[in-house]
């Protein structure tokens, strides 16, 4: 479950005061039966993948149906909803923040793009980080191997289509994961500037 396995890289938001609501994608945690094997990543290199593509496209709508259920509690505002993706959710997030309008700011924790992975056009973060327009946040570690600061990291800040002055890319001396002071230091001060301070005050 969720909250035996991977609460850590988001557990300082509830702590700050904010409502964290986790979709459970579809082929995820509990969902894993619901989508092929294999579905959670492109494939192999040279061949893209119509279940990953599939997937994809079901993921950006299971997060609709969450902020759609948001919408209806009198105790949330659904009008000051934020993203926050960690790894496979931060080069994600360019899909994400591009489709679903309702995003107010966006947090991409060790996002980027993935030049040696191939993707239909459906599911290509390229494809739609120049469409992006939401106030966005990149956090990175300077010698993160998997995502490169160099060829994933800065094309993807570059290529970002929102305004220079409502995006920031934070890089920290660090690889893949992000120091957590750091990380909640960025996180929270995004947040509070774009979605306002928690509880509405």
């Amino acid at each position: 479950s969720i909250e035996e396995q991977f609460l850590w890289p988001f557990d300082f938001l509830p702590r700050s005061g904010r409502v964290v609501a986790v979709p459970l994608y579809k082929g995820t945690y509990g969902r894993q039966a619901e989508l092929p094997p294999g579905s959670n990543f492109p494939g192999d290199v040279a061949r893209p993948s119509n279940t990953y593509r599939d997937a994809t496209i079901t993921w950006v709508q299971d997060l609709g149906r969450v902020i759609d259920y948001l919408g209806t509690r009198p105790d949330m505002d659904a009008d000051r909803v934020g993203y926050y993706g960690f790894s496979h959710g931060g080069y994600l997030g360019p899909i994400i923040l591009a489709v679903e309008d309702r995003l107010k700011a966006g947090v991409l924790n060790v996002g980027g793009l993935v030049p040696n992975w191939h993707f239909l056009p459906e599911a290509d973060p390229i494809n739609f980080v120049t469409r992006v327009t939401t106030p966005t946040l990149m956090i990175n570690g300077k010698y993160d191997i998997v995502l490169p600061y160099e060829t994933s990291q800065l094309p993807m800040y570059e290529m970002l289509g929102t305004p220079a002055e409502n995006k920031r890319h934070f890089v920290s001396e660090s690889g893949h994961i992000v120091p957590k002071d750091d990380l909640i230091r960025e996180t929270l001060a995004w947040f509070d500037r774009y979605l306002g301070p928690p509880g509405g005050g």
